[in-house]
């Protein structure tokens, strides 16, 4: 079992400040040399963030100048509306199965929910400073405000708590056992909180370079190491530890995962190519299973767990690709 590198870190003076290196950026995609699987659609200017519900079928895709939200039949690939935002989101997520949709308007420091029929819930919720991320778990909304090192708590509709969190922290999961793991891009660690208590856990090495978190709605929550080229798993019960280290031939950036089949999708801009791993039940290693061609730059991946259709944003082109795998369409 490998263990993640350490990060350097180096001492600012004689006093306990410490300096880390800028946080990884997703790489920048080539000219695509193969045609992408699926079907694709265009969705409009710089799309990053989805969210699939399986429920629905919809897809919510974050969109850019202007900034709003673009719902697609993920079941079609037909658009079915979009929704004005004050700012554009970098991640967006489910509250729950059916919605609404989370979306962390980042420059206007709000929370905003948006339900699958295109309406806007309730009224938009001030945060901390560009809210990057947020995630739902134990009745309560969790938001990382990337430029504030805070994560904003809000329940019944306000912030009830404001938690110190470690350097930058960007992408946020929520676990089955009652944590929310928060991936602090710049301090390169994972710090887990009581999502009840709310009281921080444990600090634990995050790799080279982490940008994404997932959970794989168990035993598991799953980092994408864009600078270390590897996908990192990490335990949550009892605690959060390291588990075991998945080597990718190029940079990992957007990461989802599909509970319900056991596997994490994976995106690598740099070779405009969707990994496909499996993930064990409880013991055992992630296993490669195949990849796909996909469109350029691909930042943002998402899944719907009734189909297992596979959703891919391009912030290059404009466009949303719908892949359903399939082993006889798969490409290495």
């Amino acid at each position: 079992m490998a263990v993640p590198i350490a990060i350097s870190i180096l001492a600012a003076g004689c006093g306990s400040s410490k300096i880390y290196p800028p946080a990884a950026e997703p790489p920048a995609s080539p000219v695509p040399k193969l045609k992408p699987l699926g079907k694709i659609v265009r969705v409009g200017a710089q799309p990053e963030g989805l969210a699939a519900d399986a429920r629905s079928g919809r897809v919510a895709v974050g969109l850019r100048n202007p900034d709003r939200l673009r719902l697609i039949n993920g079941r079609d690939g037909r658009v079915l509306g979009r929704v004005p935002l004050d700012d554009s989101p970098r991640h967006l997520s489910l509250a729950r199965p059916g919605g609404p949709v989370l979306v962390p308007a980042e420059r206007a420091n709000k929370l905003i929910e948006v339900n699958l029929d295109g309406r806007i819930d309730g009224d938009p919720v001030a945060v901390g400073r560009f809210p990057h991320d947020a995630t739902a778990a134990g009745g309560r909304i969790f938001v990382a405000n990337e430029m504030q090192n805070t994560l904003s708590v809000i329940e019944s509709g306000r912030v009830v708590r404001t938690l110190e969190a470690p350097l930058q922290p960007g992408g946020l999961a929520a676990t089955a056992n009652g944590k929310v793991v928060v991936v602090a891009v710049r301090q390169r660690v994972l710090r887990s909180y009581n999502a009840r208590t709310l009281e921080p856990e444990q600090t634990v090495s995050g790799g080279v370079g982490p940008t994404h978190v997932v959970s794989d709605c168990s035993q598991r929550v799953y980092v994408a190491d864009t600078e270390g080229h590897a996908v990192l798993a990490y335990r949550v019960n009892p605690k959060l530890s390291f588990a075991d280290r998945i080597n990718l031939p190029a940079a990992p950036y957007g990461i989802a995962v599909d509970c319900r089949r056991r596997l994490l999708w994976v995106t690598e801009p740099k070779r405009n190519r969707l990994v496909e791993l499996r993930i064990p039940r409880e013991q055992g290693a992630v296993r490669l299973v195949r990849t796909y061609a996909t469109v350029r730059q691909p930042n943002s991946v998402a899944t719907d767990e009734a189909t297992g259709r596979v959703f891919v944003a391009s912030r290059t082109d404009g466009v949303l690709q719908i892949l359903d795998p399939r082993p006889a369409k798969a490409t290495r």
